[in-house]
This record gives C-alpha cells, structure tokens and sequence, in this order.
C-alpha cells in the first residue's frame, strides 16, 4: 500500500516512513535503540503485515534529535488517534522501539509532531507493566503535556532461569517436582521418547504441517482459531523467523509419532513459548505438559536467561515456576 510502504515525509525532527524501514534500522550496527520486544522485530512485523495489516495510514515514526536517533513507533493513522500496532489475538503486547535513557526526549518529538498533525490520543493497547515506556510516560507525563491512563488487562508468565537442570527442578513446589519426575519416568516406559528441534527454514515447511495438526487436534478451540488466514499467517511466521535465525519447533516423538510441538523464539537470550499442540492418543503421557519442560531443560542447556510462558493465565505457567508479569492497556490524551 502506497501510506505504509512508498512515502518518506520529513517534519523537523519526525520523519514518517514506510513501516519496511524497520529492518534497516534493525540492522544498523551504529543504533543504540533498544529491540526489546519480540512483537516488534522486522521478520515478525513483516508476516503480520503482509497478513493483517494491509489499511491505509500504517507509517513508521522515527524521532531524531540533531541526527541522532531517539526511537521509532510503527503508528496506525484514525482520524484524531493514532494506535501503536497491536493485534490481541497475534501480538501478546507492543511496545516503541527507543534509545536508553532518551524515553523522555523521543516522546516530547513524538508528541509534538502528533498534535500538529491534529492527533488528540494515542492508544498505546497492551504494554508490559514493567516497560521503561511506560514508566516514563507515568513520570513525566506532566512534562510531556499529556493525561496518562493505563489498567491491567491481562498477564504473562516468565522466569530467570538458573545454571543447570536440578537447580530448575528445585524451583519447583515439592509436589509438582515429584510430579514432573513420575511423569517424566512414565513416558519414559511407553517406548522410545526422541525430542526434535526444528530450526532451519529448509525444514520448516513440512514441520509445520505436522504442527497443525497437532495444534486442531488439541481443542475444539484451537482448531476454530486456526482458520485459513492464520494458519497462513502461522506457516509464514515459522518462515520468516526461522529465516532470521529466531525459530525453534520442539517436537516430542513417542515410538516415532509427533505427539506434542512446542511453537518458540529464540531472541535476546529468551526463548518465547508462542503456541503449542499435541495429539489426543496421548494424552495421558501429559505430552504437551512434558514437551514444554523439555523445551526449559533445553533452554538452561544452551545458556539461555529467560524462559517467558508469554500471554495467559492457564496454571501450569505458574506449576512450572513461572511469574506473573501484568499487561496495561495504555493510553495517552495529548493536551
């Protein structure tokens, strides 16, 4: 589209410019900003445009200050409010792409540009409560000149993980440590358990066929979400992070047969659970339970700091030692 894609619109010290210049400054060995987010990478934003996101007035903010870059803030243009991109069934949360400590100085270009372009609100959607974003728009909302509101809406589990795999057992509640181990020796006795790590983009392609079958499977529910445009959406997302070097598809085999995969990132020294599935027949094995475990065990193996559960509340985030983390829907009035 001809807004998102073809115009560069210089104001002072915003420039407006197609939402595809985010792989560039991705891939600027000079920039300082911080790419915190996973919702927010080039290779995911990408897919999720080509997909969904196809409406007019989709620009890329990029806030500069004497030429050096503050931050970027891929915008959704309507009428007197602009929406920072947000999907709430594909992104978990958003969040602006800023240089550290700038916060203050990207927001007061930013919002400068906005009111002069007759913008009154700009809906931030979810956003982690923990985000130096949104701790700087609380702060300094008063010399920003803005009304800062925001309210928890939803939740995220994750966890530090340690060293080794029996420092992680030991996070456990006694209950489910013994638990996770009768589970774990029970599969083990149903016959030759493999776990496969699916991760070049050559072999994804039939992987994520055995992954929707799997995922529709699972519940009723997943299956009547996974209609012909996400599944789209889903095959080309394993692409294009696998292309990037993110994507990791656990799959749990029992006596040769998928019976469990585990969609993840890999980024930024985090491995990112993004959505799972197992097979039916066995479920009594607690496949799609041990399948996650594995992909922990796994992820204290190659070094990894953090495991993040990502978005809901479903109990055994919380079993498998994992923290809540509140998400905020935000928004902000510009005065």
């Amino acid at each position: 589209m001809k807004d998102a894609f073809d115009v560069v619109t210089p104001a002072g010290p915003v420039t407006i410019e197609p939402l595809q210049h985010l792989q560039r400054y991705w891939h600027d060995a000079g920039s300082t900003l911080k790419w915190d987010c996973l919702f927010m990478l080039p290779p995911w934003l990408a897919v999720w445009w080509s997909h969904f996101g196809e409406i007019p007035k989709t620009h890329l903010y990029v806030v500069r200050q004497r030429d050096v870059l503050l931050g970027l803030a891929p915008l959704v243009v309507s009428g007197d409010t602009v929406y920072l991109i947000n999907d709430v069934d594909i992104i978990d949360y958003s969040d602006f792409i800023v240089a550290p400590s700038r916060e203050r100085e990207f927001f007061l270009g930013l919002f400068d540009h906005l009111r002069r372009e007759g913008i009154g609100r700009l809906d931030v959607g979810r956003i982690r409560e923990d985000s130096t974003v949104l701790s700087c728009l609380r702060t300094y909302s008063t010399s920003l000149g803005c009304h800062v509101s925001s309210e928890p809406v939803d939740v995220l589990y994750e966890m530090d993980l340690p060293k080794t795999w029996e420092e992680y057992l030991d996070l456990l509640s006694g209950k489910e440590r013994h638990e996770t181990r009768r589970k774990l020796r029970r599969l083990e006795s149903a016959g030759h358990v493999k776990l496969r790590i699916i991760e070049d983009e050559t072999d994804v392609s039939v992987a994520m066929d055995t992954f929707m079958a799997l995922f529709r499977s699972n519940r009723a529910e997943k299956a009547t979400f996974m209609t012909a445009t996400v599944e789209s959406f889903f095959r080309s997302l394993a692409v294009g992070m696998a292309s990037a070097g993110l994507l990791k598809l656990f799959f749990l085999d029992v006596n040769d047969i998928p019976a469990a995969v585990a969609m993840c990132f890999d980024y930024n020294s985090t491995i990112y659970l993004y959505n799972n599935g197992y097979h039916r027949r066995f479920s009594h094995l607690s496949v799609g339970l041990l399948n996650t475990v594995f992909s922990i065990r796994e992820s204290i193996m190659l070094g990894r700091k953090k495991y993040s559960f990502l978005r809901g509340s479903e109990r055994y985030k919380d079993r498998l030692a994992g923290h809540p983390v509140k998400l905020h829907h935000c928004e902000v009035i510009l005065k």
